[in-house]
């Protein structure tokens, strides 16, 4: 079963339109929606909200938040809750990299791989 993603707002609007461009070209298609989507947590969410969406929803949130957002992750698992997972982006990484990435692990990855835990994308 492919992966699901959470794109937090604080990515840049160019990542979700990657994706998009992604989605229409290629046979297995990056499942994304977006902090501010119809179907997504509104945007101005807090991240404890959202993490809880992610966890009810199924979807890995990916964030450039590296300062605050593995500390509310902490937060939330202490809680009892459970995380289908974070993905950190660094700084600087190409889209064509990124996407390439999300594209991998969302064919190639067992859901439960990236459970509880924050990973940074390459």
């Amino acid at each position: 079963m492919p992966l699901a993603f959470l794109l937090d707002e604080n990515l840049p609007r160019r990542v979700s339109v990657a994706i998009e461009r992604h989605n229409l070209t290629c046979e297995t298609p990056i499942d994304a929606v977006s902090v501010g989507e119809k179907s997504a947590p509104q945007r101005g969410s807090d991240d404890a909200s959202i993490l809880v969406w992610a966890e009810t929803f199924g979807h890995i949130l990916i964030s450039e938040d590296r300062n605050t957002l593995p500390k509310h992750l902490d937060e939330h698992l202490a809680l009892g809750r459970h995380s289908p997972g974070v993905f950190l982006v660094r700084p600087g990484i190409r889209m064509a990299d990124l996407i390439g990435y999300l594209s991998l692990v969302s064919q190639l990855s067992e859901p439960t791989e990236w459970d509880n835990r924050v990973t940074f994308i390459p």
